[in-house]
């Protein structure tokens, strides 16, 4: 019986967990948090979490679940984390996975041994004691959001400057002027939560995004956009954009800025509010900032204003502090991963959730799951080179981004799991 050792117990490693069991492995878990559900632990002790107060899901109910454990049939069009956190506890429960999780347990260093086998090191938090024991594979779920990424602006800002990872509630902010930097979902949450109690808000996009609705002719848009997949990419968004300039209006008629690039160049922000703050007066919008100078900010367009604190929304850094860099290195640039999941020159490694889908994501790492638990008891093989097929999967993404350090593990949701559960086809015929 191989020894398998899974990194994070949230939505991804709970699958992996399920998923590895199930196939007979002896699986041992480690998560730094006090129980299962990882990012959507909202002020879990670790201060791992980056949800606030009233986060929702941004995909709808209908696309964001796992094919062995279906949402409650009550269950709201865009759940909230506590509603999401109930349902990864009921799927730990229901397939009793949580006595193979140590909690409140931090993974320290991860060593390649043998070739084929893993030492791994970690602590009970709060203890200087280490523990080492050896695994046959290793199984990384902990996600990509722990390193916060920064803005890099010249001048020094002198008022509080803070990122949305810390950011939980908006009563912090009542009274003050407030500066969100970023065009995703959670700066255009941040935005319209902190436009509720502070005395102005505004926030600096470097680019135009577009805004997707929640509900677009009575339906969760990504319903609504399942009913469109029949068409070809290159029809299929110029009619969505136009579809949702008829909806809802031009950007830059209420003062934000036009997208230059097309509706897939960036990660779809899914927010239904940001326009009814902006053309309420609630949020002011600015271009991207040129500099600081103590607590004013001078934006390209020349405009300054004065502010008490900025909150960035400017994404994470993939980061994995318990490699040794030399051996997995993922921070800049693309990430080399079949399916994005396996690499080519690093046996029985696997990372599961590694991916930003435009969609959801516990599906697909739920997916990617079943076929690495194959893929370790030698039921399925590429039948090409790793290497060969990871060089091919890189020439040819789902969707063709902007060059940032955000857009490096993009997949279209659908797309990707029709590829994952082909693989997996292949596996029962064999």
């Amino acid at each position: 019986m191989k020894r398998v050792a899974i990194i994070g117990a949230g939505p991804s490693g709970i699958t992996a967990i399920k998923n590895f069991a199930d196939q007979g492995f002896e699986v041992t878990a480690f998560d730094r948090c006090e129980g299962v559900g990882g990012n959507w632990r909202f002020n879990d002790p670790s201060g791992h979490s980056s949800v606030f107060e009233t986060t929702h899901l941004i995909s709808s109910k209908h696309t964001s679940f796992y094919q062995d454990f279906p949402l409650p049939e009550n269950t709201p069009d865009y759940p909230s984390h506590s509603e999401l956190l109930s349902y990864f506890n009921a799927y730990a429960d229901h397939f009793d996975i949580k006595k193979l999780i140590k909690f409140n347990t931090e993974v320290t260093q991860c060593k390649k041994i043998d070739g084929e086998r893993w030492q791994v090191e970690w602590n009970a938090l709060g203890s200087d004691e280490k523990i080492t024991e050896e695994f046959d594979a290793l199984v990384v779920c902990n996600g990509h959001h722990h390193e916060p990424r920064y803005p890099d602006y010249p001048g020094e800002f002198t008022g509080e400057l803070i990122h949305s990872h810390d950011f939980k509630s908006a009563r912090p902010f009542q009274d003050k002027r407030v500066l969100v930097i970023g065009g995703g979902n959670s700066a255009c949450d941040v935005a319209v939560e902190t436009a509720r109690v502070s005395k102005t808000t505004a926030i600096s996009w470097r680019r135009g995004y577009y805004l997707i609705p929640k509900f677009m002719y009575g339906l969760p848009t990504d319903l609504q956009a399942l009913k469109n997949r029949w068409m070809p990419d290159f029809i299929r968004g110029p009619f969505t954009e136009w579809m949702l300039e008829i909806f809802q209006g031009k950007n830059e008629d209420i003062g934000l800025q036009k997208p230059d690039k097309g509706l897939s160049a960036t990660h779809p922000t899914v927010n239904s509010e940001l326009y009814y703050a902006v053309r309420h007066g609630k949020v002011t919008p600015h271009v991207d900032i040129e500099r600081y100078e103590g607590n004013e900010v001078i934006f390209k367009d020349g405009k300054r204003e004065t502010f008490d604190v900025i909150i960035a929304c400017t994404g994470f850094k993939i980061k994995h502090r318990f490699f040794e860099k030399s051996l997995v290195n993922y921070e800049e640039g693309k990430v080399p991963l079949l399916h994005k999941m396996i690499p080519a020159d690093i046996n029985n490694l696997y990372f599961i959730g590694l991916f930003q889908p435009l969609g959801c994501i516990w599906p697909g790492a739920e997916l990617q799951s079943k076929l690495a638990a194959q893929h370790l008891l030698g039921n399925w093989k590429p039948k090409q080179s790793i290497k060969e097929l990871i060089e091919k999967e890189l020439a040819n993404p789902d969707v063709k981004q902007i060059d940032t350090p955000r857009h490096t593990i993009t997949v279209d949701d659908y797309s990707f799991r029709a590829r994952l559960k082909k693989e997996l086809k292949k596996c029962k015929a064999a």
